[in-house]
């Protein structure tokens, strides 16, 4: 069943990228990937088997996302990556990616922010057809939050930078092709985690929508298998396991193709 639904997307997007002038058809075209560590395809376990100095053996979303549109991906992500980080590589603003760069390769090499990056990719690549996007999550792992105060301000960061990035993208790098911001899942769907991550995606939400992207739901990706699992993203076999009953944040192959099948589905519906 789960094979005929993305046969099936496949063929809706499909439909929907060549309903676009001839001078743009689908074969050829490229997805650019932003974003942090899950769009990476991170896996603690690669790094701790001393595999990362191959960057082909990490395997996110947007490689099985390329594969089921057809498409080829270029994945600019850095695990760690905070939305201030993406921006900027001397505003003080990052948690991880920076100190991943020093030692490990990304999927594709670049010197400067991830911004930078794609603001320059873009203007020299006109065949772009789809950005996907996921971050947010390092910026409250950075802040360390005990207060709401703290929280609300972090929120209001990530709101403020997804906007500029985006600003970015659409204003000076001319991009109006679809972009798609991936949410997150959540770890654990009871009533008290599941709402601190519905809020950490709200603004997200709120700057993808504000510029015309569409919202790829990583929340409700994750929350039907978690719930038949007693609520429990781990249990549920979505995260990758480090011990028995402790797992990590990172999505498994299945979580990651679950995430994957909601890009395909946002793509499909814009």
């Amino acid at each position: 069943m789960k094979g005929r639904l993305i046969a099936v997307l496949s063929a809706a997007v499909l439909f929907v990228l060549t309903a676009v002038p001839s001078s743009a058809s689908v074969e050829g075209h490229t997805y650019l990937a932003l974003g942090d560590s899950v769009a990476f395809g991170y896996s603690p376990l690669l790094v701790a088997a001393g595999l990362a100095g191959n960057p082909h053996v990490f395997v996110g979303y947007p490689e099985i996302a390329a594969n089921t549109l057809g498409m080829q991906d270029v994945n600019a992500s850095c695990p760690g990556e905070t939305s201030g980080g993406f921006i900027s590589l001397t505003n003080g603003a990052d948690y991880k990616c920076l100190g991943y760069r020093a030692n490990f390769p990304l999927h594709v090499d670049y010197s400067t922010s991830q911004l930078d990056y794609a603001i320059s990719y873009l203007r020299s690549h006109h065949d772009v057809r789809l950005i996907t996007m996921d971050i947010g999550a390092n910026d409250v792992f950075k802040a360390g939050c005990t207060t709401v105060a703290c929280i609300s301000a972090v929120l209001a960061g990530i709101d403020a930078n997804l906007r500029f990035i985006y600003g970015q993208i659409r204003n000076v790098a001319h991009y109006q092709h679809a972009l798609v911001t991936l949410t997150y899942y959540s770890l654990s769907y009871d009533p008290a985690t599941a709402a601190s991550t519905e809020s950490l995606n709200a603004p997200i939400i709120d700057a993808t929508l504000a510029f015309g992207g569409k919202v790829a739901s990583g929340f409700d990706a994750f929350k039907g298998p978690a719930l038949a699992a007693g609520g429990s993203s781990c249990a549920a076999g979505l995260l990758i396991v480090l011990a028995p009953g402790v797992c990590d944040v990172h999505p498994t192959p299945l979580g990651r193709d679950l995430l994957a099948t909601a890009v395909v589905n946002a793509v499909a519906h814009s």
